[in-house]
């Protein structure tokens, strides 16, 4: 592993990579990003990037490229059908994930898209160790119902256990017992749950998991998008499974399943995605929608470019000298802000750093958003844009009632081979600071509010005049440029 002692500094991750290319950033003063966010509705997704410091928004889309990788990119086959790009980046993926058939598509949602408009049917149900926003909102729009089996563990944010993404194999017994096979569209498992930390599961859960559904002729999907850091949790932290290599975990894991789909975005350091799967009626049937939606077979909606580009990444995430940059700097970045006292989700996860917004801001009510308002408090801080992971990112009953979520959580993404280590230095001194002064911190309200998916589109206000008073405390302290 590379996160190397060294004699006169703290222990800290060591990038193995060197910074061939850059991008220049800029920091906009304190009054301006007081515009900008107001501007932005108070929604981080709002923001300009040419407004934003460090993007930690997510880290889909936006890891860095190796050399390898844009190499392979100029010698991608361009064609509409058929094209020799199509058939590398097939092969790769059937030959890694151990499944005999591929099927590409633009991105993760569309996998999801087309899994639900092949296997939910209104009324049906579909368990999960935990939703993603929208996997959720592919089931519901099709009439289905969204079932959450995480272990207890998963939602106690501050916790030393291992595997908080975990299905609970008492709850999916109880399940089986209580819906009948027809009514269970399939199960589906997230490698790295997002929205609770990007907390992994164990092979030895899954296992009984895949088990428990063949013996009641359930299909199986796993959501593979962040399974490069489920795979180094695995590797690290399961002791039945060491000895393994990063390969061998991979193709052990997915054939496990009937459904894999990924989004290339995350697994693969490239934009695009796809599903694998076992069975070839399965295959035929989803087959007829990818020209639908998608694009034809052998595109799918993706540039062959970046198909090239996958290829290469898909191999190079299979490196446990690669594999382990995220998890290790994300780490750092939880361990050191635990140290001042920051409220932040444990054991480190996979995807980022999550800050416990409920602890964070206990003054300020679900009902006013207390992780949107920490997102919107640590851009005027730092000009860092966050994501939103609580309540702003549920959707309101059908009464109109909002819809608590379990957890309130602000991530900051750390996308791969992007950030230097003084920058993620930068962020935790900010968000020190901002937990210092974390009585100035108010709520926010809507004021436009979408009926699905509100936290991409939704504006709101400060329920009180508190970002002026957050600003004035700042300038105090830091002065007006920074």
């Amino acid at each position: 592993m590379t996160n190397i002692e060294m004699k006169f500094l703290p222990k800290q991750p060591l990038e193995m990579h060197k910074v061939r290319i850059v991008q220049k950033l800029h920091l906009l003063p304190l009054e301006k990003r007081l515009e900008a966010i107001a501007k932005a509705g108070n929604n981080t997704f709002l923001l300009k990037n040419e407004d934003v410091f460090l993007d930690m928004l997510t880290d889909s889309g936006v890891n860095a490229m190796s050399d390898q990788q844009l190499a392979s990119m100029m010698i991608a086959d361009d064609a509409y059908a058929g094209s020799a790009t199509y058939y590398k980046l097939e092969d790769k993926v059937t030959s890694l994930f151990g499944l005999p058939f591929f099927l590409p598509a633009h991105q993760g949602r569309a996998c999801e898209h087309i899994i639900a408009k092949t296997l939910v049917k209104p009324g049906m149900r579909v368990p999960m160790n935990y939703h993603f926003t929208t996997t959720k909102s592919h089931i519901v729009l099709q009439g289905g119902e969204v079932d959450e089996l995480v272990i207890d563990e998963g939602l106690k944010l501050q916790s030393t256990h291992p595997f908080k993404g975990n299905m609970d194999l008492e709850k999916l017994r109880k399940y089986f017992s209580q819906y009948p096979k027809e009514k269970i569209a399939f199960l589906r498992m997230e490698a790295g749950t997002n929205l609770i930390g990007g907390q992994p599961f164990s092979l030895a859960n899954i296992r009984e998991v895949v088990s428990m559904c063949q013996k009641h002729g359930i299909i199986t999907v796993l959501d593979a998008s962040l399974l490069q850091d489920n795979l180094y949790f695995i590797k690290k932290r399961e002791e039945a499974e060491k000895h393994k290599s990063i390969k061998e975990l991979t193709k052990e894991i997915c054939s496990l399943f009937d459904i894999v789909y990924f989004s290339a975005r995350k697994l693969g350091f490239a934009k695009g995605g796809g599903l694998a799967l076992k069975d070839k009626d399965l295959y035929e049937r989803m087959k007829e929608l990818v020209p639908l939606y998608e694009g034809f077979l052998t595109y799918g909606g993706m540039s062959v470019k970046e198909m090239e580009a996958i290829a290469v990444g898909l191999d190079e995430t299979m490196d446990e000298e690669v594999i382990n940059q995220g998890p290790e700097f994300i780490a750092y970045m939880v361990e050191a802000l635990e140290k001042h006292g920051v409220p932040v989700v444990t054991p480190p996860g996979g995807l980022g750093c999550h800050l416990d917004a409920k602890s964070f801001l206990p003054h300020v009510p679900q009902t006013e958003y207390p992780a949107g308002a920490l997102a919107s408090a640590l851009y005027i801080v730092s000009g860092i844009r966050g994501m939103e992971r609580g309540t702003m990112s549920e959707q309101r009953e059908p009464d109109g009632r909002e819809r608590l979520a379990e957890v309130e959580l602000l991530r900051l993404a750390l996308p791969r081979r992007v950030f230097t280590l003084s920058q993620v230095n930068y962020a935790i001194d900010r968000i020190v600071w901002l937990y210092n002064h974390r009585h100035l911190v108010g709520g926010l309200k809507f004021v436009k509010e979408p009926d699905i998916l509100r936290f991409f589109f939704g504006e709101l206000n400060p329920s009180s005049p508190w970002q002026k008073q957050l600003a004035e405390a700042f300038q105090k302290d830091f002065g007006k440029s920074l």
